[in-house]
């Protein structure tokens, strides 16, 4: 499978931006219909979308877009880039399963559904969302518009969202779908490596962006190192070994290894094929 690390925002309308994108290393572009699109910018970039997918296709990126909400203009923008055949198909401020459900009678079996939760009525039915339909792998949390109606401001160092990236972790492995993390909404790409390994350390394994200067910073974060995998491989090694002479753990460099992390450790060579 090619990874899914990084997911990068990019303007509906602008072929500039989206030529840049395909330059930036991220692994899924997503055309940005909402906010990242003027309402009168919106036909453009329909109009866009068929040349423009086929050439992510071709570059060997993820193809997704980001519609609007059913209740305002979602259905003018699926009617029109759905027959550009998008891998993904992910919609801004879901806070009801009622809202998966309902695109998921629209898109059917041509994309996966990636709903975006940007509000605290979402984040509390993040669970029985994400279950709304099978055609949902995944799901993004928001940053600004999540501030926002928490009543809070947005910090580099991102305090105030650390409840909410926790929570929707959870809940999302609990769902047994993939969790994105919020993007880093500063130019820094110093800031940018940073807030992503403080995601990682929370379990993520993806993160989206907003700024191309990112990508290659992130995926660096989220590609195990010589280092990581050398340990995983001795692990494994190691466990394997004291289970074959009859011992139910191994020690491995003072690491008392058990069952869970021999997991963990096949899990992280497992995603490398």
């Amino acid at each position: 499978m090619r990874p899914r690390r990084t997911w990068l925002f990019v303007p509906g309308a602008d072929e500039s931006a989206q030529r840049a994108a395909e330059r930036s290393g991220a692994d899924v572009l997503i055309q940005e219909l909402e906010d990242f699109t003027a309402p009168e910018l919106r036909p453009k970039a329909r109009a866009l979308s068929k040349a423009l997918y086929a050439r992510w296709r071709k570059a060997g990126k993820w193809t997704a877009v980001r519609v609007n909400p059913l209740e305002t203009c979602g259905r003018d923008d699926l009617a029109a880039v759905l027959e550009a055949k998008p891998d993904i198909v992910m919609m801004s401020k879901v806070a009801r399963p009622e809202q998966v459900r309902a695109l998921a009678k629209i898109v059917g079996r041509r994309a996966e559904i990636v709903p975006n939760i940007e509000s605290a009525a979402g984040l509390v039915r993040t669970i029985d969302i994400v279950r709304a339909s099978p055609r949902v792998t995944a799901a993004l949390v928001a940053s600004e518009d999540m501030v926002a109606d928490l009543g809070t401001v947005r910090t580099r160092g991102g305090d105030e969202l650390a409840y909410v990236r926790a929570r929707f972790l959870v809940e999302c492995r609990a769902a047994g779908v993939e969790a994105i993390d919020l993007p880093y909404t500063y130019s820094d790409t110093r800031g940018a490596a940073a807030d992503a390994r403080r995601a990682k350390r929370l379990g993520y394994r993806a993160k989206s962006l907003v700024s191309p200067a990112h990508a290659a910073a992130v995926n660096g974060v989220f590609t195990p190192s010589r280092t990581e995998l050398s340990h995983a491989r001795r692990i494994v090694e190691a466990f394997e070994r004291s289970r074959s002479e009859g011992r139910e753990r191994a020690k491995v460099g003072g690491l008392l290894v058990e069952v869970p992390i021999y997991a963990a450790a096949k899990r992280l060579l497992g995603r490398l094929g």
